[in-house]
């Protein structure tokens, strides 16, 4: 199954707002929204296992975020996802039937180090077919898989961190044995992060991260949950953005128009996670083409897995970049979505 959060470069998350509002989102059924003839129908590509949602592109980008621009234009409503016209009245029309569709860009894969030649309480979500959202500077949708029982994809969302409109931090939670430990860490994982940065002054922000992660997956432990979780974090801090992840779930950002692989896959199949895993004891060997621990998980790295907790560690990997000028959107989203993406190597946005 696939599941993606979208970011914009120009919604009211980036722009000063009068509270700070809260939505651990973990799944809803799909809202009806009106229609308009600049935004795409989600049966629009109908070989495609997800459907894109397209976000607007405006002045200003990304960077409004750290340094507090304001976004104008003529739309009624901030929260609206459709394009909306900043030019005049009399040119609008004009503007927008001679607009260009976005140019395609190229996502890069992550690499492989050997290959083998052969607080809204969540709803009951397993049975859902498919969910979207829309909140206060992203966009959410997900959809379950053909061959998949029940609905497995978990987000969540902060927005006004601290107390600040400038603070912001997302999640994307891939479940694999059962929805519980998604669940779980879609409930906590955000809080933990957040607790962690508040008590520890100017301390490291990787180190603050690192713990927010361990402790969910300590917390997540005393719960006997079955199953695990791989996931993906960005934190929007002090014009900053911080990246983590621990499994399969990616984060791309659109640069320009290019897009940059922020994160790496956490696989038995990097000669380092299986150079870890085999000083732990463990073993790594490739089952019908995909390289497994024990025999049995293709991540090394997730939150939960309680039988495979010696090999399968819930350290995330944290990049920090600067929001600059160029930095358009983030997409942050599970290997559903990244896996078709390989497939045709283009990301259409």
């Amino acid at each position: 199954m696939s599941s993606a959060v979208a970011i914009a470069a120009n919604s009211p998350v980036f722009t000063l707002s009068p509270r700070p509002r809260i939505s651990p989102i973990f799944c809803k059924p799909s809202t009806s929204l009106s229609p308009s003839p600049l935004s795409p129908s989600p049966s629009s590509s109908p070989l495609s296992p997800f459907t894109t949602l397209r976000l607007q592109k405006q002045a200003s980008l990304l960077s409004n975020f750290s340094n507090s621009l304001r976004y104008e234009s003529n739309c009624q409503d901030r929260n609206d996802p459709i394009e909306c016209s900043t030019s005049s009245p009399s040119t609008s029309t004009a503007t927008l039937l001679k607009r260009k569709r976005p140019a395609r860009i190229n996502v890069p894969i992550s690499p492989v180090a050997f290959t083998d030649s052969g607080n809204q309480s969540p709803q009951d979500c397993e049975s859902l077919n498919d969910v979207d959202d829309v909140g206060e500077g992203y966009a959410v949708y997900c959809k379950r898989g053909k061959k998949r029982g029940a609905m497995e994809d978990r987000h969540a969302a902060i927005v006004g961190l601290l107390g600040d409109s400038k603070k912001a931090i997302f999640s994307v939670f891939d479940g694999h044995g059962g929805a519980k430990a998604a669940e779980f860490a879609a409930r906590n994982l955000n809080d933990n992060i957040v607790n962690k940065l508040s008590n520890r002054n100017d301390a490291s922000i990787v180190e603050a991260v690192e713990e927010g992660y361990l402790t969910t997956d300590a917390e997540c432990m005393k719960e006997v949950i079955n199953g695990g979780a791989c996931s993906v974090t960005a934190l929007i801090h002090e014009g900053n953005l911080v990246i983590s992840n621990a499994g399969d779930c990616r984060a791309v950002i659109s640069r320009s128009g290019v897009a940059e692989a922020l994160t790496v896959d956490h696989r038995p199949s990097r000669q380092d996670e299986k150079d870890r895993i085999e000083a732990m004891g463990g073993y790594v060997d490739c089952c019908h083409g995909v390289w497994r621990i024990q025999g049995s998980l293709a991540v090394s790295r997730a939150i939960g897995d309680s039988h495979l907790k010696q090999w399968v560690i819930a350290k995330p990997d944290t990049k920090i970049s600067k929001i600059e000028a160029d930095s358009e959107f983030l997409i942050l989203a599970t290997d559903g979505l990244w896996d078709k993406v390989h497939k045709s190597s283009k990301c259409s946005i």
